[in-house]
């Protein structure tokens, strides 16, 4: 082994991962160097090699250092602790070398190891908090989790109280009984009803964004439904009246149609198409697509993840038989002799129901821990053709949506989603798992790397920043649809860049606090705190221009970046930046209850308050952390100069 050592010039894997953490040279004597004879451990050679990418390394360290030297300059007016170590939030980089031995903090027990780790856990420096639910993608924290916050609070959490009825900031209340049973009367409203709400959707940024169905195809799809029928129905109006259900499930959320339009029971609606939807199973087709992918889309956006993720799943699998995850050589092309044409259309608009549902595909996935339904290497990922001309230049928005344009919008930015694909599968996959620290830390800067090249290449109007300061305040945008577009692009980076940081906390290297070794992995989890506190920022500075009809979905964004930040408090207490840090905690129940919404439902207003609540519990057990901290502290300095 000697030899063979020798010639390939390397150290040894227990050598290999020391050399981060202070300056070895491995002997690679056989058959065990000095280091593994002396620590009884096994002499192998055994990890994965890998060729370094310079430039990426590089210019990962260049943006660490920049948003160090960012978060320092910030401080620049606060004494720091003259201690060696301090928390992965503070801004040097010596300092965020030994994160766990936070300044004049009590030393944490070893962090228990949990047997696997998936964004399906809650990991936070090393310790295992606590799970991310597998049907509805709620954080909880585990009886272990809550006894690591009783050590750092010195009070026990009041979790169980609050969330005896579900969890805290997502609706779960399900279709009710008396919904379904009165779907026995599965009569469409009055047809003049529809006729108002398909033409506000016609006229709207909406259907750029969000392309349901298509705006000749649907025409087909109400006269089918509205066809006299003697007699047993045949599948395709069966179908047709499920389709539209769902339309107006979704239309009635929106503000858009509250005064102009008649009111319509937007859950009763949802629930009759439901009871419908047997029949798509024996007759697949666009229309049973566009139902399923409304019922997702319905359910997402009043609080009810685990019935969209039900249906997304079924939507993605249609997307599959109709074979729209590989575009037609006409789709969205605007010289084509087919345009206009009916088949065309029908091609056109799968394309569109691909990308949409996988947009919702990776947005669900990250928030829920489960696997996507739409795997990457399956579909052809190709950019719409003039999608990058119209998707930030609002100028254009308005004839195109005057007019009859076939070039989509969708949600905040593909390449965003495609990154948050990779994200998935690089970090948080049953593969990631078994990585060890240096594959998983390469990943992290690879991503990081290529969320950096998206935000650059981002016109300046729209460009998330790094960083935001407690003094932000967004730009004045008259146009609304492209405002939504900017806070939607602003929330999505900052948390992708939260989730590919937050990776670094499952890495061994926490268990061993050996201060070196975490310099990297700090400065990683430095980013991840940073764009929560961005996210909490942003959303005070943007929360007045928010859609109501979008809240569902954008609470997920504040709800994550306080846990990370709650989190980090509780790991420093006498950090500079915690009394910062639990004014922001303060300050987010109130930003929660001033994004816009609807009427609520009699439900939504109990979860609306446990919401307040738990964020409440959070905030107090962070001010208990740094008092208790403190004290200790104090204490611990009596009894030395006694």
């Amino acid at each position: 082994m000697g030899s063979n050592a020798t010639s390939r010039k390397r150290a040894c894997d227990s050598c290999h991962r020391r050399k981060a953490c202070q300056t070895i040279q491995c002997d690679a004597a056989a058959p065990q160097c000095n280091w593994c004879e002396h620590h009884g451990l096994t002499c192998t050679f055994t990890r994965i090699t890998r060729p370094r990418k310079q430039s990426g390394a590089k210019s990962t360290r260049e943006r660490i250092e920049r948003l160090e030297q960012l978060l320092a300059g910030r401080k620049a007016s606060v004494d720091r602790p003259a201690a060696s170590g301090t928390s992965p939030s503070t801004g040097s980089g010596q300092g965020a070398a030994a994160p766990i031995q936070a300044q004049n903090a009590l030393p944490l027990a070893p962090p228990a190891r949990s047997p696997g780790a998936s964004f399906g856990k809650l990991h936070f420096a090393g310790y295992h908090l606590g799970g991310i639910c597998s049907h509805n993608g709620i954080p909880f924290f585990s009886t272990d989790g809550q006894e690591w916050i009783k050590t750092r609070t010195g009070t026990s959490p009041a979790f169980s109280t609050l969330c005896a009825l579900g969890p805290p900031w997502q609706n779960q209340q399900h279709v009710q009984q008396a919904l379904l049973s009165s779907a026995s009367s599965l009569e469409l409203p009055d047809r003049h009803i529809v006729d108002e709400y398909f033409a506000v959707f016609r006229s709207s940024p909406f259907r750029l964004v969000f392309p349901v169905v298509d705006i000749v195809l649907f025409r087909d799809t109400i006269e089918l439904a509205y066809e006299p029928c003697e007699g047993h129905l045949s599948a395709e109006p069966i179908i047709a009246k499920a389709c539209v259900f769902s339309f107006l499930a979704i239309m009635t959320l929106l503000e858009a149609t509250a005064e102009s339009t008649a009111k319509v029971n937007s859950d009763a609606c949802a629930a009759k198409a439901q009871f419908l939807m047997p029949q798509i199973v024996y007759d697949t087709n666009m229309t049973c697509l566009e139902i399923c992918f409304m019922q997702c889309m319905y359910h997402l956006f009043t609080g009810k993840m685990q019935i969209a993720a039900m249906f997304h799943s079924l939507a993605c699998r249609i997307v599959f038989m109709l074979g729209a995850h590989t575009p037609s050589t006409t789709s969205f092309r605007v010289d084509t002799p087919e345009r206009m044409g009916r088949e065309w259309r029908i091609k056109t608009h799968l394309r569109k129901l691909f990308w949409i549902c996988y947009t919702f595909d990776k947005d669900i996935s990250l928030r829920t821990g489960q696997p996507p339904a739409l795997d990457d290497q399956y579909c052809d990922l190709t950019l719409p053709p003039m999608y990058m001309d119209v998707r930030y230049c609002a100028d254009k928005w308005d004839m195109l949506c005057q007019g009859d344009s076939e070039v989509p919008l969708l949600p905040g930015d593909l390449r965003l989603s495609i990154i948050s694909s990779k994200t998935s599968k690089l970090l948080y996959s049953a593969e990631a798992l078994h990585k060890s620290d240096a594959e998983l830390l390469r990943d992290i800067r690879e991503l990081d790397d290529e969320l950096e090249r998206w935000r650059v290449l981002i016109p300046a109007d729209y460009r998330p920043t790094l960083s935001c300061s407690r003094q932000f305040e967004p730009d004045s945008v008259a146009n609304t649809p492209k405002m939504m577009h900017i806070i939607a692009i602003h929330f999505e980076y900052h948390f992708l860049m939260a989730t590919i940081h937050h990776a670094s906390c499952r890495c061994r290297a926490w268990a061993s606090c050996e201060s070196g070794e975490m310099e990297g992995i700090s400065s990683s989890l430095a980013l991840s705190v940073e764009a929560s506190r961005s996210t909490l920022i942003y959303l005070r500075a943007a929360v007045h221009a928010l859609y109501s009809e979008a809240f569902w979905m954008i609470v997920f964004y504040p709800m994550s970046a306080i846990l990370t930040i709650f989190c980090n408090i509780l790991l420093n207490p006498l950090d500079p930046k915690a009394k910062d840090d639990l004014e922001l905690l303060a300050s987010a129940p109130q930003l929660i209850n001033a994004m816009r919404m609807r009427r609520l439902t009699p439900n939504e207003v109990i979860h609306m308050k446990m919401t307040e609540e738990f964020v409440s519990e959070l905030t107090r057990l962070g001010r208990c952390a740094v008092n208790k901290a403190s004290s200790d502290a104090n204490e611990m300095a009596t009894h030395q100069t006694g």
